[in-house]
């Protein structure tokens, strides 16, 4: 059968080909033609613990083989029950209830219901309004989108969006014009502050951010002293603090909770991603207990369920996902691999003369590219430096993540690593190479576009 193109619809262009993926173990995937690809972003920083784990893949089996799905507004399950009170446990302090959904844009959505939903039941039905980031990402469905400070990605639905104040994105790399590196932690907090005061506190329902932005910035994690100023903010007015882990959070950054390492606790935080690890749709909303007891004392439940919320077999994967986590001790190997992976990057592009900045937590690390490193000023975006960096790659048998508009949605260039927790040194080694050569490849082509 000859097929001229793909009959279902993805991010590749029309008449593109992609190769299929037919095979992964460990921190490798294969394709039909039996090439291998290191794996060095986990997907989107999905892929927690590689590929193929013969122990999750059992758990989910021997789940399967007893029940598929008790719907979770009939039924609870082991699986559910004990995956909330795992994560429970991880998140620590008042975060003890859990809403599971099937993935990050969802996650979202559920955190955006649960904060109307709050002030709502104490008498607040005018907060209504979500204060967030700009060079941020939340996700693809319209809430989601409305929040994230993505313009390039908002651009088709701009006039549908929900109204959102996007502030400053809180990079020392980038500081808000006139702003000093050692000021950027102040200013962007006092910023808040000021729109809070401007909107008037009585109608901001929440504020959403992402403790170490992913996608959208590059590993941008937020300086000392920040996440601890927006927590004081957002009590002394009454508005949720909402983080948003989907990428960063379940160890990825060296804590189960990103804003553990910054000594935070948000009133409502998220995460997807490494929940599950890519072996089943999944993603959770965890809530204080003070917004729990508030909004049950009210209306009895939070009104935020979907038909596959709590799913058993989702749950299972999970819960298998999360014990290998913490018996094999996966998270504290985030932090010390992520050592050795940014000496390794700055020892290779740490003077290299389009790299201006390496930055990131953990194994959650970033190059961005630059023109000119004492001017910052990025490679003009027409000439796509990320897309060739992600092509080259590909051709060598690297998994990255390549992203445009670093600097304002639609200038500038960055490549994401986030490998498998379980990638080993020679493997980080393997990547690092094979990450210079594309490249410095891309770069050839970039620069000789001039």
């Amino acid at each position: 059968m000859n097929i001229t193109g793909h009959r279902w619809l993805n991010q590749h262009l029309p008449g593109q080909r992609l190769p299929k993926a037919v095979a992964g173990k460990g921190t490798f995937v294969i394709d039909d033609s039996g090439k291998q690809y290191l794996d060095g972003s986990a997907g989107p920083a999905l892929f927690c613990l590689g590929h193929g784990n013969r122990e999750v893949i059992e758990a989910i089996k021997a789940q399967y083989d007893k029940l598929e799905f008790g719907y979770s507004a009939n039924f609870t399950s082991d699986a559910i029950d004990e995956l909330a009170e795992m994560i429970t446990r991880q998140a620590g302090g008042d975060l003890m209830r859990v809403s599971f959904v099937s993935g990050g844009s969802e996650a979202t959505e559920t955190a955006m219901k649960i904060a109307l939903q709050y002030h709502v039941a104490r008498g607040h039905a005018g907060r209504t309004h979500f204060i967030a980031r700009r060079q941020s990402w939340h996700g693809y469905t319209f809430g989601a989108l409305s929040l994230s400070g993505h313009p390039a990605r908002r651009r088709p639905y701009v006039g549908a969006l929900l109204p959102v104040s996007h502030l400053s994105p809180v990079n020392v790399y980038r500081p808000p014009a006139g702003v000093s590196a050692e000021e950027v932690a102040s200013y962007c907090a006092d910023e808040l502050e000021r729109e809070i005061l401007r909107l008037g506190a009585e109608r901001v329902a929440a504020f959403f951010f992402e403790p170490v932005v992913g996608a959208a910035g590059g590993a941008v994690a937020a300086p000392e002293g920040y996440a601890r100023r927006v927590r004081e903010i957002c009590s002394k007015y009454g508005v949720l603090m909402v983080a948003d882990e989907v990428m960063c959070g379940v160890g990825r950054c060296g804590t189960w909770r990103a804003l553990a390492h910054d000594g935070v606790e948000p009133d409502i935080m998220y995460t997807a991603k490494g929940l599950a690890g890519g072996y089943a749709p999944l993603g959770a909303a965890i809530i204080s207990e003070r917004i729990y007891q508030a909004i049950a004392s009210a209306f009895g439940t939070l009104a935020t369920v979907h038909t596959y919320s709590g799913h058993t077999a989702a749950c299972a994967a999970g819960l298998a996902v999360q014990k290998i986590i913490v018996r094999d001790g996966l998270v504290e190997k985030c932090r010390r691999d992520g050592e050795y992976l940014m000496k390794r990057l700055h020892d290779e592009f740490g003077q290299h003369p389009f790299v201006g900045d390496i930055r990131g937590r953990g194994l959650f690390v970033a190059l961005e590219f630059v023109q000119d490193r004492e001017t910052k000023a990025p490679f003009p975006a027409e000439r796509g430096l990320y897309a060739k960096v992600r092509d080259e790659a590909f051709a060598r048998g690297l998994l990255c993540y390549p992203s445009p508009g670093t600097v304002d949605g639609y200038s500038g260039d960055h490549v994401l690593l986030s490998p498998p927790y379980t990638i080993s040194r020679d493997e980080i080694d393997q990547m690092v190479d094979l990450l210079k050569a594309s490249i410095n490849a891309a770069l050839e082509q970039v620069v000789a576009q001039h």
